[in-house]
């Protein structure tokens, strides 16, 4: 997107860029229009106080490079703005980078930080990015991580790459494994875990996630890593995308991840903070993806922070 001119009514005009393109209009203006309501959107285009090429169009118009799209005037609710580079949690990031290029970065996310802002947090992982990155004015996230997993998380640099990204989500392409302390002696032939996932908003605002027929249909892989006294580190692969899967896949099973605030055990939980444990035991280890504009096969390896090392070096005692 391109701001050619502005007049002084507050019309604006954009020129497509080819990065937009094959994209519907209004899919673009939701994304321009960050914070005017769904439905004011759609009554503009209705009206055809948006043009595309002096043209009324259709909700369903697919923009084509170098369209020229009006956009009348309309009141977008203020954002938050982005924070600070100079923050040292902001400029840490810098040091978390596993691999970077032309359209996409891989980060090791840090423990306790959410991947956006909202949820009365000012700023997450994608506006520190931002802040980091004035230059790259496409950045957004592929995929989500829970703000307590920290380890490999993957952010596109431009449209293009985030269509092909999340084409190979959606067709089970790339490679996502975790590793996980649990509770318990893992059973070596559970192998998968296929139980439909049912999300629920409580009035608080906090999302809990449960084990339900009338969930969306989940599957995690699980792999027995190494066995301690009372407890196995496990890796697990989820197969598909639902909230907090692997937390609730590994509790359903019989064995709650050490430290989960949400759906752990604190008996455990207690046992693990004896043990140094300070934060949920649930790592992004590595990502495996087909490289949107190469094709070549990226595999990308987060390494455990020490926290975790020490925890697993007191339980090998």
């Amino acid at each position: 997107m391109q701001d050619t001119q502005s007049t002084n009514q507050g019309v604006s005009w954009q020129t497509v860029e080819a990065d937009y393109a094959d994209q519907r209009i209004d899919n673009y203006l939701l994304a321009q229009l960050k914070g005017v309501p769904k439905s004011l959107v759609y009554r503009i285009l209705r009206k055809g106080e948006v043009r595309v090429n002096k043209k009324r169009v259709k909700p369903e118009y697919r923009l084509q490079a170098g369209d020229l799209i009006r956009i009348p005037p309309v009141r977008v609710a203020d954002q938050n703005p982005l924070p600070s580079a100079n923050l040292s949690s902001v400029q840490a990031l810098d040091q978390q980078v596993l691999y970077e290029d032309d359209i996409l970065i891989v980060l090791n996310k840090p423990a306790g930080m959410a991947v956006h802002g909202g949820s009365g947090l000012q700023f997450g992982l994608i506006e520190s990015l931002r802040a980091l990155r004035p230059q790259a004015k496409h950045l957004e996230l592929v995929h989500r991580l829970d703000r307590e997993t920290s380890g490999c998380i993957l952010i596109s640099k431009r449209r293009s790459a985030l269509r092909h990204l999340h084409e190979q989500l959606r067709n089970k392409t790339m490679d996502k494994q975790y590793v996980a302390l649990v509770r318990g002696q893992w059973q070596d032939h559970v192998k998968l875990v296929a139980a439909p996932l049912l999300k629920n908003t409580l009035k608080s605002g906090e999302r809990v996630v449960r084990v339900d027929a009338e969930g969306k249909p989940s599957e995690t892989k699980f792999r027995v890593v190494e066995r301690f006294e009372d407890c196995s580190l496990v890796e697990a692969s989820p197969l598909t995308g639902r909230t907090h899967q692997i937390r609730v896949h590994a509790l359903h099973a019989g064995h709650p991840l050490a430290q989960d605030p949400k759906y752990g055990d604190e008996g455990f939980n207690q046992q693990m903070r004896e043990r140094g444990l300070q934060r949920l035991f649930l790592h992004a280890k590595s990502l495996r993806f087909e490289h949107p504009q190469s094709g070549d096969m990226i595999q990308v390896v987060a390494p455990l922070e020490p926290s975790l090392l020490q925890v697993l070096k007191s339980l090998r005692r």
